[in-house]
């Protein structure tokens, strides 16, 4: 004797209105006494049902193999993929959530905003200190007894070699 229609819901992981749509469109077949054999349905189920026309959005292949790294399964039958690729819709699910919630908590920034904000921060670095030696050349000479042109112009010429050497530095945000 196999199992109800609601045993077999249950024993499957879906509801019984499925099972009834199911058994209505042949998908799977009942014994001879009215009941589903569930190990022959689960097969018929596998086999007969495609994927792409049960509910729910396309899951991301990646995702998929993502779910299955997780989970150390094997490439099984379409009910197998079909059942990973529902549970790797809801990691993208929690991940995204956990994205937003992060943002909103300030934990995360836009990256294109964080990069021009550094771009312009470093801009206006390079700036100051290129007008540096302007501002402190004459008190310098002074405290040295030396032409303040001359100073100004060692100090320009030292600070924008070491502002290309600075340049050269790769900024990496990963």
């Amino acid at each position: 004797m196999g199992l109800s229609r609601r045993q077999y819901a249950r024993h499957r992981g879906v509801s019984e209105m499925a099972v009834r749509k199911a058994i209505a469109a042949g998908r799977i077949t009942l014994e001879p006494d009215g009941t589903i054999d569930p190990d022959k349905a689960d097969r018929q189920w596998d086999e007969r049902t495609d994927p792409a026309k049960t509910r729910g959005r396309a899951v991301p292949r990646d995702a998929v193999e993502a779910v299955d790294e997780a989970l150390g399964e094997s490439r099984g039958n379409s009910g197998a993929v079909f059942m990973r690729a529902r549970a790797a819709n809801e990691v993208i699910k929690v991940r995204t959530g956990r994205l937003k919630l992060q943002k909103l908590e300030g934990e995360l920034v836009d990256r294109r905003r964080a990069e021009e904000m550094i771009f312009d921060l470093a801009r206006r670095e390079r700036d100051a200190w290129i007008g540096w030696p302007a501002r402190v050349a004459a008190r310098m000479a002074a405290e040295l007894g030396v032409e303040p042109r001359l100073v100004e112009t060692v100090l320009d010429r030292f600070i924008r070699e070491h502002l290309e050497e600075l340049a050269e530095i790769a900024l990496e945000l990963r």
